[in-house]
């Protein structure tokens, strides 16, 4: 519920897609960062923040 408010906070969802579209790209870098260090607690948050991102773009999809 919190996701859809944070949603129509935002002006439009084309949006915030957008700008969902480059957090997931810095946190995919942030990732690939992680993996060469192979520093695993680096990479959960990563993949945390990652599956955060998905399910706001899902939710942005169905508006």
């Amino acid at each position: 519920m919190e996701e859809v408010i944070r949603a129509y906070r935002c002006r439009t969802a084309e949006e915030r897609i957008q700008v969902l579209r480059m957090e997931l790209d810095y946190e995919l870098a942030k990732l690939y960062e992680a993996m060469k260090e192979k520093s695993t607690h680096k990479i959960d948050q990563c993949k945390a923040r990652l599956k955060e991102i998905r399910r706001e773009m899902m939710i942005l999809e169905v508006l």
